[in-house]
């Protein structure tokens, strides 16, 4: 890509703004009342655009272009989310590089840091999306901690608290020790780790039946400290006389009981389950059961607390250490095995999770998910795929309640305040300084609000819900769609749902695109660490805004992921291109005055508008089902198969010089017409090159006359060009001239020099091809054509086989027959010799066990080419013989 295009794209991003088009467009024609509005997923201020952004912003921009050309009132939000561990850590390690500590500082201090960052790098990713093309409304640009967004949240905080859905208790969590605060369960990332099993004897205080000691096995040595009991199950028969005994639990000198749960499997280690109330759920649950002390053992940083002796001021892996060594000089450590488990780790910097007991801020999902569930279950929110919908369902089933406080400074502070003298605490949307019942001072929470409970918000309080806008709702909501990952279907979309049925009633949108995941070209999650990532800057570059994004959505298929393949976005640089050339040659051979008009005067001209008048319906159809890939395809296979392949070879002859002028003026309205309508179905995709064409092939127009808003065709207007009989008269052209165009590669044949054709098809075919004869020598250059129901296959002839024909082509006087039969039958004999060695190799387990996977999977790629090489060479001889 140039400098020069860039400049030109520039320009045309420029001109759509100047003239307010991402804005709240008018409307007009039939759909002038209607709103259609899409809300962006918030990207993070700390981001940077990737390849998934890339994907959905331009999923969605080409349903926001389609339905503005379409006449509705559209409106994109635009926005971005504070996104509050990640910012928080970013700005954490900036201060911590020029020698600065935020608890030195402050929390008031530290926020202003934030929002500096937030004004220096929080536009980055903005700036890379209108980079895209993309049609957002600039003007109006949201964020999640703007002074209105701000009071939205902390409305919804006050309402939900007053009816009892929010609610502050103390239950495990999930805590990571460096970003010192919980973490919601749908934000724990689980790792597979090799780890280690250990079976250690707790000493019964009296022996029972001549049984000394309980052996229990544990992947955490360290948490027996804080141990409050000894669970067995109630059909473990080996046990049942120790129920109501004590073990004394070693190192710390501690009595706990021997208790039956039907939480444990008898079946599971040794049927003995160590219980450590504060340090796990299941066993937090079990001590609620059981009315189990609970003792917590680690602070904030997951280091043992005071009062444990040596062990006191350990992290949790020396005290595994330490534990396990005085376990085994105290003979109480039975033995040990290895295993492999899943442990959960923090999202943001991939430290393993802490399950901790602390006291924090919950929602009470069960009050406010039925609505949510029925709204998708009757398809009043419908999925794409539609198989999202039950995903969507078993997790809302097995929600529970949800912590939402977290140990931050950057986030949305908790509105709950509290009175230092009277005990007072009350939520407000407001400030408080002053006790409403002494009168004494009021301290507000310090916790902030878990991020995704600002962003469930997104979709109405951007568009003024609790700050005025209750018009705007009224006319505007529910939004139409919303396209977003698979990953965030509970973390995001759920609560949307129900944050949006609670606070206005309605559904947040009516239909949700669940775009699948890019991945690398090697299958797995592209990341920096494997370097199988993909920069979509690069790529733009490279290849154009719009390469990059039809490219993109040609990857789009009903797979949850797709694996990056870069020449797809090679082949739709190159599709612009022809799309490029193409429009050249129309504008190249227009007469002054030559305005587009639909005219099917002749058999092409009713073939070409039959295929235009399907690809409109086509069109629609894939997007009514957000079946991109589908959409893209029938575009690529309009535009280079038929207009530019066949058309406009069609169209030659009549656009000659010495060309009748009646015909001629009709050819040119309809390459006119054509390009035009094929400019505006390809837009939503492909935004600048058709916009750039459309001002070429429509000079004059006003300033403000631009594709962004021309009118969408409509497939009821081009509903009557569909001519089946026109379009099975020009297949049967194109397979004969197709069929020429090979043989003339495959065997080295000018075009220059005429052949004799023999077709042998049945009688209809043979009269309908014999009535084109002029039109099929004009791009076959043919000496003879037969053509009969019951033609020969002449001697030395090359033979194509197509739905309804066998062609033979006479090469014998181009072509040495001997020659080439034992050119081919040498290629098969070589090609035949290199797939057998590699046939070999690939089957050999040795060379699958050692060999690197990308030396197998080239050896597979020239296996494969070498059999297509086989095949075409076989087909070819038999062909001669």
């Amino acid at each position: 890509m140039t400098s020069e295009d860039r400049k030109r794209e520039s320009e045309i991003f420029e001109a759509w703004k100047k003239n307010g088009f991402f804005s709240r467009s008018k409307g007009k024609g039939k759909n002038a009342s209607d709103s259609y509005t899409i809300t962006i997923p918030p990207p993070n201020i700390t981001g940077v655009l990737h390849m998934g952004h890339a994907l959905n912003d331009t999923i969605q921009d080409a349903c926001i272009r389609r339905a503005r050309m379409q006449g509705y009132q559209t409106r994109w939000v635009l926005g971005t989310d504070h996104a509050g561990i990640a910012t928080q850590t970013k700005v954490d390690k900036h201060l911590a590089e020029q020698g600065i500590n935020r608890r030195e500082i402050g929390r008031e201090k530290f926020i202003e840091a934030c929002q500096e960052w937030r004004r220096e790098y929080g536009t980055t990713i903005v700036n890379q999306i209108a980079g895209m093309g993309c049609s957002c409304d600039y003007d109006q640009e949201q964020f999640t901690m703007s002074d209105e967004f701000s009071r939205a949240v902390r409305k919804l905080f006050v309402d939900w608290y007053n009816d009892g859905i929010i609610y502050r208790g103390k239950r495990i969590v999930n805590w990571c020790p460096h970003c010192t605060t919980a973490i919601a369960d749908d934000e724990a990332e689980y790792q597979d780790e090799a780890s280690h099993l250990w079976y250690m004897r707790y000493p019964l205080k009296e022996p029972v039946d001549g049984i000394e000691y309980l052996v229990v096995a544990t992947t955490r040595p360290e948490t027996m400290l804080g141990d409050t009991g000894v669970a067995v199950s109630p059909k473990d028969k080996r046990y049942k006389n120790l129920v109501g005994k004590t073990v004394v639990l070693p190192i710390v000198n501690r009595e706990i009981p021997i208790f039956e749960d039907f939480y444990v499997d008898a079946e599971f280690g040794t049927g003995c389950v160590k219980t450590t109330p504060a340090h796990d759920p299941n066993d937090y649950a079990m001590g609620q059961r059981n009315d189990l002390e609970v003792i917590n053992i680690f602070d904030e940083t997951a280091h043992v607390v005071e009062g444990y002796g040596r062990f006191s001021g350990m992290d949790r892996d020396e005290a595994r250490v330490e534990v396990v060594k005085e376990f085994e000089k105290l003979g109480l450590l039975d033995h040990i095995e290895d295993l492999n488990h899943s442990v959960m780790h923090c999202y943001r910097c991939h430290t393993t999770l802490e399950p901790w007991l602390s006291e924090q801020w919950f929602v009470d999902v069960e009050k406010i998910k039925g609505a949510a569930r029925e709204a998708v279950a009757t398809d009043e929110i419908k999925f794409y795929p539609s198989r999202w919908k039950q995903v969507y369902l078993d997790w809302l089933d097995n929600l529970k309640d949800w912590c939402i406080s977290r140990q931050l400074w950057w986030g949305h502070r908790i509105p709950m305040f509290y009175c230092d003298e009277c005990g007072w605490e009350g939520a407000s949307v407001d400030p408080i300084d002053t006790c409403p019942k002494c009168g004494g001072h009021v301290h507000q929470d310090e916790d902030v609000l878990d991020t995704w409970f600002s962003s469930q918000l997104w979709p109405f309080a951007t568009q003024g819900w609790a700050n005025g806008g209750e018009q705007e709702l009224a006319e505007r909501y529910p939004t139409q769609v919303l396209s977003t990952a698979r990953d965030i279907m509970g973390l995001w979309v759920a609560r949307m749902v129900m944050a949006s049925e609670y606070c206005t009633g309605q559904i947040p949108f009516k239909e949700v695109i669940i775009h699948p995941t890019v991945m690398g070209a090697d299958g797995k999650p592209m990341s920096k660490s494997r370097g199988n990532g993909v920069d979509p800057l690069a790529l733009m570059e490279n290849y154009s805004a719009d390469g990059m994004r039809f490219g993109l959505l040609t990857q789009v298929t009903g797979n949850q992921a797709v694996n990056f393949d870069e020449r797809k976005i090679e082949g739709a640089r190159n599709f612009a291109n022809k799309v490029r050339n193409a429009a050249r040659y129309v504008t190249m051979n227009l007469d002054e005055g030559a305005t587009p008009k639909a005219n099917p005067a002749t058999l092409t001209d009713k073939w070409i508008l039959s295929k235009l008048a399907k690809l409109v319906a086509n069109v629609d159809a894939a997007y009514a089902e957000y079946d991109f890939g589908a959409m893209t395809q029938a575009l690529y296979q309009f535009f280079w198969n038929e207009f530019c392949d066949w058309y406009i070879e069609f169209s030659k002859a009549r656009l000659a010089k010495d060309a009748d002028p009646a015909d001629k003026a009709i050819c040119q309205g309809n390459l006119l017409f054509i390009l035009e309508t094929a400019c505006k179905l390809l837009h939503p995709v492909m935004p600048f090159i058709t916009e750039e064409i459309y001002a070429e092939i429509k000079p004059g127009k006003a300033e403000d006359d631009m594709l962004i808003v021309a009118d969408w065709p409509e497939a009821s207007d081009l509903a009557q060009f569909i001519d089946n009989d026109s379009e099975m008269k020009i297949e049967l052209v194109t397979s004969i001239v197709a069929s020429a165009r090979s043989v003339r590669a495959r065997y080295g044949i000018s075009p220059k020099n005429a052949l004799k054709i023999v077709v042998k098809a049945d009688a209809e075919s043979a009269e309908l091809i014999n009535n084109q004869a002029a039109l099929i020598n004009k791009l076959a250059n043919y000496e003879t054509l037969e053509v009969a129901p019951d033609a020969q296959k002449p001697q030395g002839a090359a033979v194509v086989v197509t739905n309804k024909l066998e062609i033979y082509f006479d090469i014998s006087e181009h072509v040495d027959l001997d020659a080439e039969k034992k050119r081919l039958e040498k290629k098969i004999a070589e090609t035949k010799k290199d797939m057998d060695k590699l046939e070999k190799k690939l089957n050999n387990p040795g060379f699958l066990a050692k060999a690197a996977q990308e030396i197998i999977d080239k050896d597979k790629a020239h296996f494969a080419e070498l059999k297509e090489v086989y095949e075409k060479a076989t087909a070819q001889l038999e062909g001669l013989n």
